[in-house]
């Protein structure tokens, strides 16, 4: 499994769900939890939103969304629920993201099951200065995802950089040891 996966909880447009194949390929999300009612490839709606991207990300299907969370859980993937409409939820912008993650996102109307959202570590929500009180979850789901990858990668690639100078800094007390052990 990779470090961000996403769960589709009951999404019922396919359109959405092809939009959201596309994004996630773009935010290199590597697997797509299909659950409940959520449309599955290959279908032509899907296809035309996501112009082929739902071959090049993976994805499985679940009947029940607790049996996809349930599989991640134990894999060590920490629950983030995108939803507006409950009071824990917490500005996307104002959370520290930690991997494995797994960013659950719900049904265009009814949102995520709250049977969903209470297994979920944090809540995040998109803050709506207009008079409508969400986005279309595709488009939520696109800024949410960047977001998301933008902070994680930026982790992964600090770690990186924490070895690559741990591995330098071995290297010359290696030399520095090899050179004040020879004999004069």
């Amino acid at each position: 499994m990779s470090n961000f996966v996403a769960v589709l909880d009951n999404i019922r447009s396919l359109h959405n769900v092809g939009s959201i194949f596309r994004t996630a390929d773009g935010a290199g999300i590597e697997r797509l939890f299909l659950c409940g009612m959520t449309g599955a490839p290959p279908r032509p709606e899907i296809r035309k939103a996501a112009l082929g991207a739902e071959e090049h990300v993976a994805w499985e299907y679940f009947l029940r969304t607790e049996e996809a969370l349930e599989k991640l859980q134990s894999n060590g993937y920490h629950l983030v629920a995108m939803e507006n409409n409950t009071p824990q939820a917490r500005d996307y912008r104002e959370v520290e993201y930690v991997a494995p993650l797994a960013l659950i996102i719900g049904h265009e109307f009814n949102g995520i099951a709250p049977e969903i959202v209470v297994r979920c570590e944090t809540v995040i929500s998109l803050p709506m200065r207009g008079s409508k009180s969400s986005l279309n979850v595709a488009v939520a789901f696109g800024i949410a995802a960047y977001e998301i990858s933008a902070r994680l990668y930026a982790v992964q690639s600090k770690a990186n950089d924490f070895v690559k100078i741990i591995r330098m800094i071995e290297c010359l007390a290696f030399s520095i040891s090899a050179s004040v052990s020879r004999p004069a």
